[in-house]
Formats: C-alpha cells, sequence, structure tokens
C-alpha cells in the first residue's frame, strides 16, 4: 500500500478542468488511485504551486504547506480535516482494502483522533468488529462530523472508540450536507424565531383561507410538474393529503396509501413497491431501447433503503436538526430511489411538507406551497435531481430486458443511501425563501384586496358573492376592464356609469395599490 502513489499532478480531474495545474490530493487521489466506483466529490482539493489559497467553484486550492505525505492515511488525515467525511467513499474503499491493510493503516497513530475517526467508519459502515482492543477511557471524545465542515446532530458517544457519533442518519441511510456559505445564511434568515414574522399579525381567518387556497394551489404544481393537468376534483383531494402532512407517522402503509390518492386510475399501474427496475427517461423510437437520465434503486434493494429512509427521518424528527435540511434529506432520498413505478414525484414533494410540519417549521395551519416555487424553477429543479442522477449512470451497470425496462446488474445500495444533499438542500432553501418573502405574503395580499373589493361592492351594489367573484375574475382576465361581452351578458344590470365607478375601483385596489 506504501508504494502506491496517490498525488499527482493535473490541470484536469475526470473531465473537470482545475482553475490552475497543481496537485491533486484528497479523496479525489484515493479515488483515482483505486478507481473507486463513487461520484467525483462535488469539491476538488489541489495544491498551488504558487503559494496561494483560494476557493473557486468545484476546487478548494491550498498551499504547498497543507500538502499531505503521499500515502494512504495522510491523504485520509487530509481530507477528513479540509473535506469532510464522505461515506460512501470509505465504504467503497474498505471494501477494497484488506484486513491486513486496515489494520497496518489503524497502527500509524493509534489514539489519533483522524485513527479513531477512520475505526469508527469501518466497524459502523461494515458493521464488523475488527480485533482490537477498545480505546483508552481517559481519551477525550471526539465528535465523528467536524461541525464546521457538515452538519451534524448532538449524536451519541461510542465508548470503543471514544467517538461522538453525530451522523444524522442510520447505518440504512444517511446522506450529508456540507455548510455553505447560502446554507449557513439561509438558517440565520427562516430560523424558528424570525420564519412567520410575516403572518403574525394576520387575522386568523385570513390565514386559514389563504392556506385553503395555498393548499389547491401547490397540490396543481405537483401535478404540473409531472406534465399532468387534473381535475380540480382531483386536485382537492390530493391538496387535502397535504393538509394532513406531518398528522401521521411516516410508514410503509402511509407511503402505500398516498401513492393511492395520487393515482386515480390504477388499471395500467403496478401498485405499492416495484418487483422489478425502474429508471426515468426515454427509450429510443425505433428500437425501444432505454435512455435513462436517472436509475433507480433495484427493487430488492427498495423496501430496505426505504424502510431505512423512514428510521433517519424519525431520528431527525426527534433532533434538534435544521427542519429544511431534514427534508431535503428525506425527500429527495425517497425520489432517488424511486420505490414506485408511479407517483414518486408527488409523494417526494409530499415529504417535503411532512418533515416541515413534523418538525413544527411552518405555524400550525400554514402548508408551505413548495411545489409552487419548484414550478417556478422548473429548470432548477431538474438540475437539482441530475446532479445526483447523472454522475450515477457511469457507474450502475444494467441491461435492457424484454419489456424494455432496465435490469441493474451491480451492487447499488450504497449509492441511495450515503449520497451528498447538500445541492438538494440548497435548491430545497431557495423555494422556502421564495414561499416564504413571495408566494404566500402574494396570496394573503391578495386575499386582502379581495376582502376590500367585495366590501365596496356590498356597500354600494348589494352583489351576491358568487357575482363577486366572477367580477373580479372577468376583470383580472381583462385588465381591469369590463369586455364588450361581460357588459352585455354577465354584468347587463349594471349601468355605464356603475361600470366606470367599479373599474375605477377595481384598479385602485388591485393595480395601482
Amino acid at each position: 500500500m506504501n508504494s502506491v502513489h496517490f498525488s499527482y499532478k493535473a490541470g484536469v480531474f475526470h473531465g473537470r478542468r482545475a482553475p490552475e495545474e497543481g496537485i491533486i490530493v484528497g479523496y479525489a487521489a484515493i479515488i483515482n488511485s483505486f478507481e473507486l466506483e463513487v461520484p467525483t466529490p462535488d469539491i476538488i482539493s489541489l495544491i498551488s504551486s504558487k503559494n496561494r489559497k483560494y476557493k473557486t467553484e468545484g476546487w478548494n486550492v491550498l498551499t504547498p504547506k497543507h500538502a499531505p505525505e503521499d500515502t494512504l492515511y495522510k491523504h485520509l488525515v487530509f481530507a477528513l480535516k479540509y473535506e469532510g467525511v464522505h461515506l460512501l467513499f470509505f465504504k467503497k474503499l474498505f471494501l477494497k482494502l484488506s484486513s491486513k491493510q486496515i489494520y497496518n493503516l489503524l497502527k500509524i497513530e493509534p489514539t489519533g483522533h483522524y485513527t479513531r475517526r477512520i475505526w469508527f467508519l469501518y466497524e459502523w459502515l461494515l458493521d464488523k468488529e475488527l480485533q482490537i482492543p477498545n480505546a483508552d477511557i481517559k481519551i477525550k471524545y471526539t465528535p465523528l462530523l467536524d461541525e464546521k465542515l457538515q452538519y451534524a446532530i448532538s449524536g451519541e458517544n461510542s465508548s470503543r472508540h471514544r467517538i461522538t457519533n453525530n451522523l444524522p442518519g442510520t447505518i440504512g441511510f444517511c446522506p450529508l450536507i456540507f455548510k455553505t456559505k447560502k446554507l449557513v445564511s439561509y438558517a440565520e434568515k427562516y430560523d424558528s424565531a424570525k420564519k412567520a414574522d410575516f403572518i403574525k399579525n394576520l387575522h386568523s381567518d385570513v390565514l386559514q383561507r389563504a392556506s385553503a387556497f395555498l393548499l389547491l394551489k401547490d397540490s396543481k404544481a405537483s401535478f404540473s410538474i409531472e406534465g399532468e393537468n387534473p381535475r380540480n376534483n382531483r386536485a382537492m383531494r390530493w391538496g387535502k393529503a397535504i393538509g394532513q402532512a406531518g398528522s401521521k407517522p411516516l410508514t410503509t402503509d402511509e407511503l402505500l396509501r398516498l401513492q393511492q390518492i395520487v393515482i386515480e386510475n390504477s388499471r395500467f399501474t403496478h401498485m405499492g413497491f416495484r418487483e422489478e427496475g425502474g429508471f426515468v427517461g426515454e427509450h429510443d423510437r425505433q428500437t425501444g431501447e432505454p435512455i435513462p437520465e436517472h436509475i433507480s434503486a433495484k427493487a430488492e434493494d427498495v423496501e430496505p433503503l426505504i424502510n431505512s429512509l423512514i428510521a433517519t427521518g424519525e431520528k431527525l424528527e426527534k433532533s434538534e436538526f435544521n427542519p429544511v435540511l431534514a427534508s431535503a434529506i428525506v425527500a429527495f432520498g425517497f425520489v432517488f430511489i424511486h420505490p414506485f413505478e408511479d407517483g414518486n414525484g408527488r409523494v417526494h414533494r409530499y415529504l417535503i411538507h411532512h418533515i416541515l410540519a413534523k418538525m413544527k417549521f411552518a405555524q400550525q395551519g400554514v402548508i408551505f406551497p413548495v411545489s409552487a416555487a419548484i414550478l417556478n424553477h422548473i429548470e432548477d429543479y431538474r438540475k437539482t435531481l441530475e446532479s445526483y442522477s447523472h454522475p450515477l449512470l457511469d457507474l450502475i451497470k444494467w441491461k435492457q430486458t424484454e419489456n424494455n425496462n432496465v435490469e441493474v446488474l451491480n451492487e447499488t445500495a450504497d449509492y441511495y443511501r450515503y449520497f451528498d444533499a447538500t445541492k438538494q438542500a440548497e435548491f430545497l432553501y431557495d423555494c422556502v425563501q421564495e414561499t416564504i418573502d413571495i408566494i404566500i405574503p402574494n396570496e394573503v395580499s391578495y386575499l386582502l384586496k379581495y376582502d376590500e373589493m367585495k366590501r365596496f361592492l356590498d356597500d354600494n351594489f348589494e352583489m351576491p358573492d358568487r357575482m363577486v367573484a366572477t367580477l373580479v375574475r372577468f376583470l383580472e382576465q381583462n385588465a381591469g376592464t369590463f369586455s364588450n361581452r361581460a357588459k352585455k351578458k354577465e354584468f347587463k344590470q349594471l349601468n355605464e356609469k356603475e361600470q366606470v365607478t367599479i373599474e375605477k375601483k377595481f384598479k385602485e385596489i388591485f393595480i395601482e395599490a
């Protein structure tokens, strides 16, 4: 192992151009040397020959004094210090190394906290205890995740390793999120003390009505994202389910119930967890060959993965973990596993509501219409999903089945257990920001304007509610004026002076305000 070279000089790594020629170190260097079947890290460490230190998109450039000795142990120490913990990397690395290599690795600095972190990760990820005595009880506990780099929970102490396991998940499902400037800023802006400022002075009646409209808006948006335009009763049915988010424990039976609500006609859809492979993409028009954009978890892995996802969700709900980040972990983990033949996307977005409600991010009675925000940024949503799916396409081996599906040939469960959810968390927080700062205030503002217009019509014309709704809708569609048809048909009871008065008041309330 010591004869293997890890560091190497390059200006390009796996198709990504470096900001300058330098020495690749850390995780990327080990991945390259061992040819590990893992996605390239989002951030690659590069040692500059020009004695300068800076960060740029996808790169962390450090000075020559930061360069590790060219051994596996020193590269791992460097990675843990500057690049955080990558569970998938460690799982794949440990499976490559022999028992002798592992023992030799852990002998280098046996009481050091980097060694103890590697030791803990080996036994935790492989569920296998090495023939090594417990660490000295005099050694101070060390957190597994460095909270300056990654988000963690308070965790539990492992006395054997003198390590605090602060991973925000279980061995069966544990995506991790890095602390970026954007996420730190968002978390500070929308903490529990500040997030509901915009609705604290609203009358409960207005808030209740706004929530009802937002439920329907979110439901319709969730269908639109899937390219569907459902009838109102179907959208209302799903909206009712969204409104119950957080009220029931998340279980496999609950997920199956939600799928049944989503899929109105199940004649052509296998309901429940998949019993064969799955992918998202197209078929070649001539041959029918699958053209995957995303390959789902193997059918035999679905139920264990979902059970572990549920366990992680419960763990996060009971912790002090950020609710938006918890939502990103659970919801995007679900859609990447893609457990159903159909209905995954809408249930995935329901899970965002579920976690936010369960962890009391939203004020009671207020729904966060994140699907509406996602629909407004559908291209960014697609890129966020692809940032996970596309790197895996080269790592998943598959063949075409007789019915033009995919059959996965290699072990892939760990790809769905241990992914980096940072980009998904950032995207979700973008949507939460738009929801809090724009979508909900706009809906509330509209209702207040509508109420003002209704009072005016009630006071001056004693107009029934149904006619008020029709009038407002007509004026909205025609830039605040009555169309010739409306003057002669729907509102022929109004004389010309009254019509002008109403148009003026509408523009004053809805357009000029």
